[in-house]
């Protein structure tokens, strides 16, 4: 009898690859879909499950409002049982938003702005002294204290240290029947046209009252007229927005210190004020909150003179200085011409790493000299030259279309907000602090740190601030705790959400569902572990125990051994790729597993393994040093690196690996030999850069930010077969060039899709949908285009081959075979020549690169770095890739 009460059944499945298979997956289990890459497992997870419960979704929507998303077509299957709402989470969804951390994508942040607005203390930015707020009772006792026996004026300060006449603001108070002002430390009478001096900085006070507070006699204060006080206090409070000065009139010292009272958040020594905080007050996206000079970016674009002259061996005239490029008559060039001449026997001719520092500075950052140049003859005298930066820094500014911006970005780099100190926020918000830290410091702590923080700072809490912060503490740590069972306990709230990889970024989203505590859903995953050390692994499946005891549904794709053995079922699609693929070859439990007999099985069982490669010596080869790492977590570390050897860097989640590789030594090496502009992060010195003479980064990043970009045109192989149709007869006899095959350029192409073979459908709240044209039916050619053949295939058939069918299509074509044999060396035959690259993952996008690379003549002294290349592989495939790295 089965452990499994109810089913999701699916019955005869034939989207893309899947040959009208049925499945059965348990609900209410973690089940785990492997096979080889390719084989149809997104296929059923994503396209079938997911695509169909996204269109019963859609169809709870009343009419109208599925007017605006349009209908969702049906996948190809004939039916589907059991399903229960789908949440997918995946590797494709990362958000590029700049203004995204790990904190707003967990809702973490949100907690902690929380916790900071009700229960954070505030401080002075100006002075550190904790902020203070008085009620109208308050006021009024501390002034008759403080004051008693001298007499004192009550002020509402208006303008503090700004410029400009205030000729409006007078006549206003004059008219309110108010008949003195404090200008600057004088008292004087609000005249009618009283002005100030328009461009000298002014404080003005309004003179509310002078009153004599009554001394106090024996310790007991006299009889103080209360009700004229507060009614001062209280018109002073009006005409100062919160807040009142106290100036003792007979004080001797002239420079004495005012004294400030507010009913809200005030610094008593300088008489600032904040507002009473709020959730948005600590918010980077709320105009609240925000930074006002990065706009809660924490960066800034500032020109670079190292792109504005990126070849300093031209001269000006050559176009050294790459905005203006190369010299001619204009009246830039005849300023920056007498600019250097001055400076001794220098032209525009002169190489610019010859031209002296001050010649340097002054084309950059501008002249105080007057210039005389002519224009057309006429000479125009008292010109003022700007300087190129100023020049740039306008063109930022007043850039209006996005040619301009771009334009004008490619001469600047992102710096740290030299305001807010990437922290984002305003000096208000980063003034107030939860225990000793502020919420910037709180979320640039890694997770780990977080939690040990919030856990040891009830000590620096006052009784009330502990009652209140309390259960805001617990929903933090808890899902805190979700971050840290996923294996994410390396990562900082404040980390930019574009700087994570796919499987962080699927892991956040991980823990975050947990924490919403959501039942009843079918979740499924894209291989979570990416990324992922042994030790973590073990942390993530227990997190998606969790999910599935909490009463979901979990479907996870994944080839980890780890993963399947914990599963409670597994489904095996193969049981090979691609059209080979698309079969179910076992369902079942991980036990049955063992005994199965599928290629997945026996790797399980041990029957099949990776061959493990023998050692080679390393005596007498060249090495690779790199001295005093230090950049991010790296504790001033020396790494030596042998050259010619396969080398394999590991460790835990953020450890530092990428650091270490991606970050330090890849810029190095690319700074040495192109010139690269990305600064390697801090070390000491390099040794054995005389071994190398070339470095090739192949990671996961997309090969194509478009669907016309496909593997064909990015390995440079539709090139040569373009070639090859145009030597037909066919093509020869109508004049045809290698332009009428690419579906780019007009000629060949099919004019109503644009060569696209698909239109765009706008789908407003959803993603849009790629449907196939109906003129060519997705062919992208026209009907002349496709009537020419090779051993009967049009141009259209060979870009729908796999690339182990073209392989042996190609077979006799040196030329082309060289190009797409290295695409199947690396576990690639089964994807479509003319796949668009928007559908390939970080792995086999990855892959692809790495056989483009292959394809090409090697020196030999070439530096591959490759960042996790079995990511998303099947045992099989990683025997595979192993076996062509090795070569």
């Amino acid at each position: 009898m089965s452990k499994f009460s109810s089913w999701i059944e699916i019955t005869g499945d034939r989207v893309n690859n899947l040959r009208n298979i049925n499945v059965r997956i348990p609900r209410y289990a973690l089940t785990v879909i492997t096979g080889l890459s390719g084989s149809g497992k997104s296929s059923l997870a994503f396209d079938t499950l997911f695509a169909e419960g996204q269109r019963r979704y859609i169809d709870t929507f009343s009419s109208y409002a599925r007017g605006f998303l349009g209908n969702r077509a049906r996948p190809d299957v004939d039916k589907i049982t059991g399903l229960s709402p789908v949440i997918a989470i995946n590797q494709h969804t990362t958000n590029r938003n700049p203004r995204s951390t790990v904190g707003t994508t967990t809702e973490i942040y949100d907690y902690l702005r929380l916790l900071f607005a009700r229960s954070a203390v505030a401080y002075s930015y100006l002075t550190g002294e904790k902020m203070v707020h008085y009620t109208d009772e308050q006021i009024l006792s501390l002034i008759v204290q403080e004051y008693a026996g001298k007499r004192i004026l009550l002020l509402s300060p208006l303008v503090k240290n700004r410029k400009g006449h205030y000729k409006e603001l007078f006549e206003r108070l004059r008219k309110k029947g108010f008949m003195h002002i404090r200008v600057d430390g004088e008292v004087q009478e609000i005249v009618p046209g009283l002005r100030l001096d328009r461009y000298k900085n002014h404080s003005i006070e309004l003179v509310v009252d002078r009153l004599k507070i009554p001394p106090s006699e024996g310790g007991r204060q006299a009889e103080v007229d209360t009700q004229r006080i507060r009614a001062s206090v209280e018109k002073a409070m009006q005409q100062g927005e919160g807040i009142i000065m106290i100036v003792d009139y007979d004080s001797p010292d002239a420079d004495a210190k005012p004294r400030y009272y507010s009913r809200t958040l005030m610094c008593p020594t300088t008489g600032i004020s904040y507002a009473d905080p709020a959730p948005h007050t600590f918010s980077f996206n709320s105009p609240q909150g925000a930074c006002p000079v990065c706009k809660g970016l924490g960066v800034i674009n500032r020109i670079d003179i190292d792109k504005i002259v990126p070849d300093r061996s031209l001269s000006i005239a050559d176009g050294a200085v790459e905005p203006l490029g190369k010299a001619r008559k204009s009246a830039i060039f005849e300023q920056i011409e007498t600019i250097v001449g001055k400076y001794g026997d220098y032209t525009l001719q002169t190489p610019f790493a010859q031209l002296p520092e001050e010649a340097v500075s002054e084309i950059m950052n501008g002249s105080e000299d007057n210039f005389s140049f002519s224009v057309a003859g006429v000479t125009a005298a008292n010109s003022h030259y700007e300087g190129i930066l100023r020049y740039l820094e306008m063109q930022q500014e007043n850039a209006v279309t996005e040619e301009e911006q771009r334009w004008v970005n490619k001469y600047s780099v992102e710096v740290e907000c030299p305001e807010c100190h990437g922290a984002r926020l305003s000096k208000e918000a980063l003034s107030y602090k939860f225990g000793d830290k502020n919420i910037a410091e709180l979320a640039d702590m890694d997770i780990t740190d977080l939690m040990a923080y919030l856990d040891k700072v009830e000590p620096l809490l006052t009784e009330k601030q502990k009652v209140i912060a309390h259960e805001i503490l617990r929903e933090i740590h808890g899902r805190l705790q979700f971050m840290v069972d996923v294996g994410l306990q390396y990562l900082s709230l404040s980390r930019s959400s574009d700087s994570l990889s796919g499987g962080e970024n699927q892991r956040i989203r991980l823990a975050t569902q947990i924490g919403s505590r959501l039942v009843n859903v079918l979740y499924i995953l894209d291989e979570p572990s990416i990324g992922l050390h042994q030790r973590d692994n073990e942390r993530l499946i227990a997190s998606l125990r969790r999910l599935r005891d909490l009463g979901n549904t979990v479907v996870v794709v994944e080839h980890d051994d780890q993963m399947m053995r914990e599963a409670d079922y597994i489904v095996d699609i193969g049981p090979k790729a691609g059209r080979l693929g698309g079969q179910v070859v076992f369902e079942g439990t991980p036990e049955q597993m063992l005994e199965a007999d599928t290629l997945t099985a026996k790797y399980l069982n041990g029957t099949l393994s990776i061959p493990q490669a023998e050692h080679s010596s390393l005596a007498g080869v060249d090495w690779l040093r790199l001295y005093g790492c230090s950049g991010n977590n790296l504790k001033h570390i020396d790494v030596a690196f042998p050259l010619r050897r396969m080398i394999c860097v590991t460790g835990v989640s953020g450890s530092g690996k990428s650091t270490l590789i991606n970050q330090t030594l890849y810029p190095l090496l690319s700074q040495h030999f192109y010139r690269s502009l990305q600064p390697p992060l801090s070390y000491d010195r390099v040794e054995g850069l005389e071994f190398v003479d070339k470095v090739i980064c192949v990671d996961q990043s997309p090969i194509g930010r478009s669907p016309r970009s496909n593997p064909a045109t990015y390995t440079g192989v539709f090139s040569d077969i373009r070639q090859l149709y145009v030597q037909l007869p066919e093509s020869q006899i109508r004049g045809w060039k290698a332009g009428r095959f690419s579906f780019n350029t007009p000629g060949g192409r099919c004019e109503a899709c644009s060569g696209n073979g698909y239109k765009v459908l706008q789908m407003n709240f959803l993603p849009d949908v790629y449907v196939p044209c109906e003129v060519c039916g997705g062919k992208r050619y026209n009907k002349e285009t496709l009537e020419v053949r090779f051993k009967g295939k049009s141009i259209a058939d060979v870009l729908d081959m796999t690339v182990n069918q073209a392989v042996e299509f190609f077979a006799a074509q040196p030329a082309i075979l060289a190009k797409i044999q290295t695409l199947q060396d690396v576990g690639l035959g089964y994807i479509r020549l003319g796949q668009s690259s928007t559908t390939l993952s970080g792995g086999e996008s990855q892959r692809m690169k790495l056989a483009t690379e292959l394809a090409r003549r090697d020196t030999g002294n070439t530096v591959y770095i490759l960042d996790e290349p079995t990511t998303g592989l099947h045992f099989e495939d990683i025997r595979v890739l192993l076996s062509v790295l090795r070569k």
